[in-house]
Protein backbone atom coordinates (compact mmCIF):
# COMPACT_ATOMS: atom_id res chain seq x y z
CA UNK A 1 0.00 0.00 0.00
CA UNK A 2 1.03 3.48 -0.74
CA UNK A 3 2.78 5.60 1.97
CA UNK A 4 0.40 8.29 3.17
CA UNK A 5 1.96 11.59 4.45
CA UNK A 6 1.34 13.74 7.04
CA UNK A 7 -0.76 16.75 7.01
CA UNK A 8 1.93 19.07 7.75
CA UNK A 9 4.16 17.83 5.07
CA UNK A 10 1.04 17.77 2.49
CA UNK A 11 0.35 21.40 3.13
CA UNK A 12 4.16 22.49 2.98
CA UNK A 13 4.64 20.59 -0.07
CA UNK A 14 1.21 22.29 -1.46
CA UNK A 15 3.03 25.68 -0.91
CA UNK A 16 6.33 24.98 -2.34
CA UNK A 17 5.06 23.44 -5.62
CA UNK A 18 2.74 26.49 -6.09
CA UNK A 19 4.88 29.30 -4.50
CA UNK A 20 2.56 31.35 -3.41
CA UNK A 21 -1.63 29.85 -3.00
CA UNK A 22 -4.54 30.53 -1.88
CA UNK A 23 -5.95 28.08 0.86
CA UNK A 24 -8.23 26.56 -1.68
CA UNK A 25 -5.36 25.84 -4.01
CA UNK A 26 -3.59 24.02 -1.00
CA UNK A 27 -7.25 22.33 -0.41
CA UNK A 28 -6.36 21.06 -3.94
CA UNK A 29 -3.25 20.33 -4.30
CA UNK A 30 -2.92 18.39 -1.02
CA UNK A 31 -6.44 16.49 -0.80
CA UNK A 32 -7.01 17.09 2.59
CA UNK A 33 -10.19 18.48 3.21
CA UNK A 34 -10.50 22.42 4.02
CA UNK A 35 -10.75 22.11 7.49
CA UNK A 36 -7.34 19.88 8.25
CA UNK A 37 -5.62 22.66 5.68
CA UNK A 38 -6.63 25.77 7.74
CA UNK A 39 -5.82 24.34 11.07
CA UNK A 40 -2.56 23.29 9.50
CA UNK A 41 -1.63 26.55 8.05
CA UNK A 42 -2.32 28.19 11.54
CA UNK A 43 -0.23 25.50 13.14
CA UNK A 44 3.29 26.25 10.62
CA UNK A 45 1.89 30.12 11.16
CA UNK A 46 2.78 29.88 14.95
CA UNK A 47 6.15 28.50 13.88
CA UNK A 48 7.04 30.86 11.67
CA UNK A 49 7.34 28.02 8.78
CA UNK A 50 4.46 29.95 6.57
CA UNK A 51 3.36 33.35 6.13
CA UNK A 52 -0.17 35.14 4.75
CA UNK A 53 0.19 37.96 2.73
CA UNK A 54 -2.71 40.54 2.38
CA UNK A 55 -3.03 42.91 -0.56
CA UNK A 56 -4.57 42.71 -3.98
CA UNK A 57 -3.79 39.10 -4.18
CA UNK A 58 -3.76 37.38 -0.82
CA UNK A 59 -2.74 33.89 -0.15
CA UNK A 60 -0.24 31.50 1.81
CA UNK A 61 3.69 31.10 1.38
CA UNK A 62 6.81 29.09 2.82
CA UNK A 63 8.93 31.17 4.90
CA UNK A 64 12.90 30.76 4.52
CA UNK A 65 12.87 28.33 7.39
CA UNK A 66 9.61 26.68 6.11
CA UNK A 67 11.49 26.10 2.77
CA UNK A 68 13.81 24.34 4.44
CA UNK A 69 11.75 22.30 7.02
CA UNK A 70 9.72 21.44 3.87
CA UNK A 71 13.48 20.05 2.63
CA UNK A 72 14.14 17.89 5.38
CA UNK A 73 10.89 16.25 5.86
CA UNK A 74 10.36 15.08 2.06
CA UNK A 75 14.08 13.78 2.46
CA UNK A 76 13.38 12.00 5.25
CA UNK A 77 9.97 10.41 3.90
CA UNK A 78 11.55 9.00 1.04
CA UNK A 79 14.38 7.34 2.71
CA UNK A 80 12.37 6.19 5.90
CA UNK A 81 9.99 4.83 3.56
CA UNK A 82 12.43 3.00 1.24
CA UNK A 83 11.41 4.31 -1.65
CA UNK A 84 13.98 6.32 -3.00
CA UNK A 85 14.57 3.79 -5.71
CA UNK A 86 11.06 3.45 -6.99
CA UNK A 87 10.80 7.32 -7.10
CA UNK A 88 14.30 7.51 -9.35
CA UNK A 89 13.40 4.66 -11.73
CA UNK A 90 10.24 6.32 -12.24
CA UNK A 91 11.95 10.23 -12.47
CA UNK A 92 14.36 8.59 -14.71
CA UNK A 93 11.48 7.11 -16.98
CA UNK A 94 9.90 11.05 -16.86
CA UNK A 95 12.83 12.81 -18.65
CA UNK A 96 12.71 10.36 -21.37
CA UNK A 97 9.70 11.38 -21.96
CA UNK A 98 10.16 15.53 -21.78
CA UNK A 99 12.15 16.69 -24.56
CA UNK A 100 9.16 15.08 -26.05
CA UNK A 101 6.91 17.03 -24.61
CA UNK A 102 8.28 20.31 -24.48
CA UNK A 103 9.29 20.28 -28.09
CA UNK A 104 5.46 19.23 -28.96
CA UNK A 105 4.80 22.18 -26.74
CA UNK A 106 6.74 24.40 -28.56
CA UNK A 107 5.28 23.08 -31.98
CA UNK A 108 1.72 23.93 -30.50
CA UNK A 109 2.53 27.52 -29.74
CA UNK A 110 4.93 28.64 -32.70
CA UNK A 111 5.20 27.75 -36.62
CA UNK A 112 8.48 26.75 -38.35
CA UNK A 113 8.58 28.40 -41.64
CA UNK A 114 12.12 27.54 -43.36
CA UNK A 115 14.32 30.63 -44.31
CA UNK A 116 12.16 32.52 -42.06
CA UNK A 117 11.33 33.37 -38.44
CA UNK A 118 8.35 31.43 -36.68
CA UNK A 119 5.56 32.88 -36.50
CA UNK A 120 2.64 32.57 -33.29
CA UNK A 121 0.64 29.21 -34.28
CA UNK A 122 -3.09 30.48 -35.19
CA UNK A 123 -4.58 26.70 -34.87
CA UNK A 124 -5.72 27.52 -38.34
CA UNK A 125 -3.81 24.48 -39.37
CA UNK A 126 -5.71 21.30 -38.58
CA UNK A 127 -3.04 18.88 -39.78
CA UNK A 128 -0.52 20.41 -38.26
CA UNK A 129 -2.52 20.70 -34.90
CA UNK A 130 -3.45 17.06 -35.44
CA UNK A 131 -0.04 15.98 -35.58
CA UNK A 132 1.02 17.08 -32.36
CA UNK A 133 -2.16 16.23 -30.59
CA UNK A 134 -1.01 12.75 -31.76
CA UNK A 135 2.29 13.30 -30.25
CA UNK A 136 0.35 14.08 -27.11
CA UNK A 137 -1.37 10.97 -27.42
CA UNK A 138 2.05 8.72 -27.48
CA UNK A 139 3.54 10.65 -23.91
CA UNK A 140 0.49 10.73 -22.19
CA UNK A 141 0.30 6.90 -23.03
CA UNK A 142 4.00 6.42 -22.00
CA UNK A 143 3.60 9.02 -18.58
CA UNK A 144 0.12 7.67 -17.53
CA UNK A 145 1.96 4.22 -16.01
CA UNK A 146 5.09 6.67 -14.58
CA UNK A 147 2.53 8.57 -12.75
CA UNK A 148 0.88 4.85 -11.52
CA UNK A 149 3.85 3.75 -9.82
CA UNK A 150 4.99 7.13 -8.23
CA UNK A 151 1.55 6.96 -6.66
CA UNK A 152 1.96 3.27 -5.69
CA UNK A 153 5.19 4.10 -3.68
CA UNK A 154 3.77 7.70 -2.24
CA UNK A 155 0.12 8.16 -2.07
CA UNK A 156 0.53 12.14 -2.87
CA UNK A 157 1.65 11.84 -6.57
CA UNK A 158 -1.66 10.33 -7.01
CA UNK A 159 -3.23 13.44 -8.16
CA UNK A 160 -1.03 13.79 -11.26
CA UNK A 161 -2.45 11.22 -13.30
CA UNK A 162 -6.17 12.55 -12.52
CA UNK A 163 -5.09 16.24 -13.71
CA UNK A 164 -3.02 15.21 -17.15
CA UNK A 165 -6.04 12.99 -17.99
CA UNK A 166 -8.32 15.76 -17.41
CA UNK A 167 -6.27 18.43 -19.85
CA UNK A 168 -5.31 15.75 -22.34
CA UNK A 169 -9.38 14.87 -22.49
CA UNK A 170 -10.27 19.09 -22.69
CA UNK A 171 -7.55 19.41 -25.69
CA UNK A 172 -9.03 16.31 -27.48
CA UNK A 173 -12.59 17.94 -27.18
CA UNK A 174 -11.29 21.36 -28.65
CA UNK A 175 -9.80 23.64 -25.61
CA UNK A 176 -7.02 24.66 -27.05
CA UNK A 177 -5.67 26.39 -23.87
CA UNK A 178 -5.31 23.28 -22.22
CA UNK A 179 -2.08 22.09 -23.66
CA UNK A 180 -0.05 24.92 -22.68
CA UNK A 181 -1.72 27.94 -20.70
CA UNK A 182 -0.16 29.04 -17.95
CA UNK A 183 -2.25 29.64 -14.20
CA UNK A 184 -4.88 26.81 -15.18
CA UNK A 185 -4.07 23.23 -14.84
CA UNK A 186 -3.45 22.68 -18.46
CA UNK A 187 -0.97 19.50 -19.67
CA UNK A 188 1.89 22.01 -19.19
CA UNK A 189 1.22 23.56 -16.25
CA UNK A 190 0.67 20.43 -14.58
CA UNK A 191 4.32 18.57 -16.40
CA UNK A 192 6.12 21.25 -14.81
CA UNK A 193 4.31 20.60 -11.31
CA UNK A 194 4.93 17.15 -11.48
CA UNK A 195 8.97 17.48 -12.78
CA UNK A 196 9.40 19.88 -9.95
CA UNK A 197 7.87 17.17 -7.52
CA UNK A 198 10.30 14.73 -8.28
CA UNK A 199 13.03 16.59 -8.02
CA UNK A 200 12.20 18.04 -4.53
CA UNK A 201 11.47 14.68 -3.52
CA UNK A 202 15.12 13.27 -4.72
CA UNK A 203 17.30 16.77 -3.35
CA UNK A 204 17.81 17.50 -7.43
CA UNK A 205 18.68 20.36 -9.22
CA UNK A 206 17.40 20.45 -13.22
CA UNK A 207 20.96 22.03 -13.59
CA UNK A 208 22.02 18.53 -13.39
CA UNK A 209 19.76 16.83 -15.22
CA UNK A 210 22.20 16.23 -18.24
CA UNK A 211 24.22 13.86 -16.16
CA UNK A 212 21.02 11.57 -15.17
CA UNK A 213 20.10 11.30 -18.94
CA UNK A 214 23.63 10.77 -20.44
Amino acid sequence: MAYSSGPDLLVLHALRLKGFASADTVTAVSGLPPGVVDENLAALADDELVTHREGRVTGWALTAAGREHHRRLVQTEVDDTGMRAEVDAAYRRFLALNGELLALCTAWQVRERPGADPVPNDHHDRAHDGRVIARLDGVHDNVRPICGDLAAALARFGHYEPRLSGAHERVHRGELEWLTRPLIDSYHTVWFELHEDLLLTLGRQRSAEQEVTS
